[in-house]
């Protein structure tokens, strides 16, 4: 029997740990998990004793007042880790919280696998040097980052993105318009906010001032009725808080962000794991955020790469719009939006370019394995137990 400590501070992390779990399983059927995360990990086996939605904080400055709530966690994670002896750790994104695990568990002996490496070639690179000293293997999920990691001395390896192996809905648009009393005749666009309580605080005010110009900037067809707006709900975020600051019902709240992606005519997305969902689904669309002024300043020199949006990064150039705070305002999205609503070249040209991103996330011809596999055969090879 081999024991896992398994940490996913994201919902986005949780995700990927499920798949990671299940394919562990196949191969080490009596394996057990234990860690930090939510109720898909729960319902997969693994027993949760700090939960996510504790962890997520977004931004520089946000996260200090933060740090007690997380030094709780935190402790008590590794108190757990102290009394069940694990065989191994992976941790999963989440690079504040989670250094500090490998770290901990590092120092008793216990090998660290790191499953969705941090972006560190986008900012703060002087933390490879906490790879070279806690941390065995780093799994990473997109196809630039193998080599990054590799020239700098870690040992890293592609496995696939997780998210590129998933299948379409099952559900019909016909379906999924009935079950949110949407109209299936008409467009829809998608509104992602982010998949955290601040995140959402801070890009939702605007996503609804750019939805009141969504009947002026869409009459497609000459006289089509304006496209509806649908709002997926993370499942870390209360959908009743969500409805408080909608106010209006002009917007449908739903469930199951890659659906109504996959559904949707145009969507504006909130950078981070979302954009990737909408590349995959081959949905034109716009990125957006914004975070509190310090953290922005503090955070825009930090920056080391020319976008934020992972797609504009995977294909080398921008191939979907940024507006990035001051950028962000309800006429320049209207204006951006307004050209992928309609058969236009840009729209063409954005298709083309995301079905290239999906591709190279596949790992170019795309593997005998999915993502989650490789990861699994990745981490049996790194521990020694293939």
């Amino acid at each position: 029997m081999k024991r896992i400590l398994i940490s996913a501070g994201e919902a986005s992390g949780e995700l990927y740990a499920v798949g990671l779990m299940r394919a562990l399983k196949q191969r080490i059927p009596d394996a057990e998990f234990f860690g930090v995360g939510g109720e898909a990990m729960r319902a997969a086996g693994c027993d949760i004793v700090v939960e996510s939605k504790h962890l997520s904080v977004v931004g520089i400055t946000e996260i200090v007042s933060h740090l007690p709530k997380l030094y709780g966690e935190f402790r008590k994670l590794i108190r757990e880790a102290g009394r069940r002896k694990p065989d191994a750790a992976i941790v999963i994104d989440s690079p504040a919280f989670n250094f500090k695990v490998a770290k901990e568990l590092h120092a008793r002996g216990v090998p660290v696998i790191y499953y969705v490496a941090p972006q560190l070639w986008a900012w703060r690179e002087k933390r490879i040097a906490r790879f070279h000293k806690w941390i065995k293997k780093a799994l990473v999920i997109f196809p630039f980052e193998e080599h990054w990691y590799k020239d700098r001395g870690v040992d890293a390896e592609f496995v696939g993105h997780p998210l590129a192996e998933m299948p379409p809905p099952s559900i019909t648009r016909d379906q999924y318009a009935a079950k949110y009393k949407l109209d299936a005749k008409r467009q829809w666009i998608a509104l992602l906010p982010g998949s955290r309580k601040k995140e959402v605080g801070m890009n939702l005010p605007t996503l609804l001032d750019v939805s009141r110009l969504i009947p002026k900037l869409n009459q497609v067809g000459g006289g089509d009725p304006p496209a509806q707006l649908m709002l997926p709900v993370a499942p870390a975020i209360d959908s009743p808080w969500v409805t408080a600051q909608l106010g209006n019902g002009a917007i449908h709240l739903v469930e199951d962000a890659p659906a109504a992606l996959h559904f949707s005519r145009a969507a504006v997305v909130a950078s981070g794991t979302a954009t990737v969902q909408a590349a995959l689904a081959g949905t034109p669309f716009v990125i957006v955020y914004r975070v509190s002024p310090l953290t922005w300043k503090l955070g825009r020199g930090l920056l080391k790469v020319p976008y934020v949006g992972m797609p504009n990064l995977i294909a080398g150039r921008q191939i979907v719009p940024e507006l990035l705070q001051h950028d962000f305002t309800p006429g320049n999205v209207a204006k951006e939006l307004r050209p992928l609503l309609e058969d236009t070249p840009a729209r063409e040209r954005m298709v083309q370019d995301l079905a290239e991103v999906k591709e190279r996330l596949q790992g170019g011809p795309r593997s005998s394995l999915p993502a989650a596999e490789r990861a699994a055969e990745a981490v049996l090879r790194a521990l020694g137990w293939a």
